[in-house]
């Protein structure tokens, strides 16, 4: 029998492996509003089926690619599902999860142009484009990298480096070990990755000077310090409880002055520059020198994404710049030279078809829209009677239910109760639970039923307690 020329040639094992983890992968995203927030006991309970011991004999990869949908699946925490308010945790737009798809069987690596030129373009026009969206000068240049904790490293390094060189010294050439002292101030509320990051440069603990913040977490500015050429000052937009942030307007403008560098830790926070009516919450931010913010927060791409941004581009790659015989350092924009990676994913590509689905309106909707369900998630509880200790702004929602000991029950409450989830943290001393909205898929009817659920705990942690504040 003499075969169909025309017939469609099989498909190979590779590309039906890929096809059935889509549509699993389908299946999951499809299920991802009936499941429960936090996995079910019985759940974690069947990851003692995953194999802990390395076997001589492999596994056949869909046998794998099955076990890890049945077995991990269902022990997953839904955090792109609409109700989950822990950490500062996005979701996943549908643009970026049909993207990262394709991105992850092209696996472009985006270190120089020539190893991908359409990982390389996408690169750029994302970098463009978020420039644009949180009103940063147009002359920056931004890079991608695994997210804020990178980015604020990144921007550091290249902030040290720039410092140090203007005062005469090459860090590259003569290293650290005699060089001129900086000295740091930070925001009191800066965030704890920022302080790791500056432990990573080699500055200590001892070594940073705080500055004193308001009622709202905001650095006050009549008892900032005063700062000279060899200062690194380090603000925020967004303080991670309270989502205020610091005034740029009035801070920025005097250390730039004196020559010091501005760097703003502005993980979800710099996206309020996305929206027309959000963006006087961070007035004045553009005229810092370096800035760091994530794409997996607020614009929702999948995780990790982050993106460190340099006003001078001479800065950053004077910091993250190396030669070597087979390398091309004369391309304009190359990955291996504004980050600290040389090999890295096409994180660029996801940004892109993330902004290139919403356009520019469809940000800044989605920056009202999370913010005005922190809004009404922060009318419904203090209504019924819960403590809200910040009037909100942006998608943070700080909120205490009587005394420590009760708001720690009800945050343990709710997280048993798996209709949402919140976390817990410390306000001015006090323990309160925290409500992050950032996911993009988050409806009006999910803070109502998770508002719900967060008063039906409390009435229960009241009810079993005697001694625990009631509403």
């Amino acid at each position: 029998m003499t075969s169909d020329p025309h017939a469609p040639e099989p498909r190979t094992a590779k590309a039906e492996l890929l096809l059935d983890a889509a549509r699993r992968a389908a299946r999951y995203v499809d299920s991802s509003r009936e499941r429960e927030v936090f996995p079910s006991e019985a759940a974690l309970r069947g990851l003692d089926r995953i194999p802990r011991e390395l076997g001589d004999a492999g596994m056949e990869s869909e046998e794998v690619v099955a076990r890890l949908d049945e077995l991990g699946s269902p022990a997953t925490v839904a955090s792109p599902g609409g109700r989950y308010f822990g950490f500062v945790t996005g979701g996943t737009d549908p643009a970026a999860a049909a993207a990262s798809v394709l991105l992850g069987a092209w696996d472009q690596n985006v270190a120089l142009p020539v190893m991908s030129p359409i990982a390389a373009l996408l690169d750029e026009i994302a970098a463009r484009w978020c420039l644009r969206l949180l009103g940063l000068p147009e002359t920056a240049v931004a890079s991608f990298c695994s997210g804020a904790s990178i980015a604020n490293l990144t921007c550091l390094l290249a902030a040290r480096d720039a410092l140090l060189h203007r005062a005469g010294w090459d860090v590259a050439e003569r290293g650290l070990a005699g060089a001129p002292p900086l000295r740091v101030v930070a925001s009191a509320e800066i965030h704890a990755s920022v302080a790791k990051a500056l432990r990573a440069i080699g500055v200590g603990t001892r070594q940073i000077e705080s500055a004193p913040t308001d009622e709202h977490g905001r650095v006050r500015v009549d008892r900032f310090p005063p700062v000279d050429g060899l200062t690194l000052v380090l603000l925020q937009a967004g303080n991670v409880n309270t989502g205020h942030s610091d005034p740029f307007d009035r801070l920025v403008p005097a250390v730039r002055e004196e020559g010091g560098w501005v760097h703003v830790d502005g993980a979800f926070g710099l996206w309020a520059g996305a929206s027309e009516a959000r963006r006087h919450l961070v007035d004045g931010v553009e005229l810092a020198d370096s800035w760091a913010t994530d794409a997996h927060k607020w614009l929702n791409a999948s995780y990790d994404s982050g993106i460190a941004v340099c006003r001078d581009p001479a800065d950053l790659r004077r910091a993250m710049a190396f030669s070597a015989a087979y390398l091309d350092g004369g391309a304009e924009r190359a990955g291996a030279h504004l980050s600290l990676q040389m090999s890295q994913r096409a994180r660029g590509a996801e940004v892109w078809a993330i902004l290139a689905a919403l356009g520019r309106n469809g940000v800044a909707d989605l920056v009202d829209r999370l913010c005005g369900h922190a809004e009404r998630m922060a009318g419904l509880l203090g209504a019924a009677g819960a403590d809200v200790l910040v009037p909100t702004a942006l998608n943070q929602v700080l909120v205490r239910f009587g005394d420590d000991a009760t708001t720690d029950a009800v945050v343990a409450a709710v997280q048993a109760d798996r209709t949402c989830w919140a976390g817990g943290t410390v306000w001015r001393g006090r323990r309160a639970m925290r409500i992050s909205v950032c996911d993009a898929s988050t409806t009006a009817e999910d803070v109502a039923v998770s508002a719900e659920a967060v008063l039906r705990c409390w009435d229960r942690v009241a009810s079993e307690a005697p001694g625990a504040s009631e509403r």
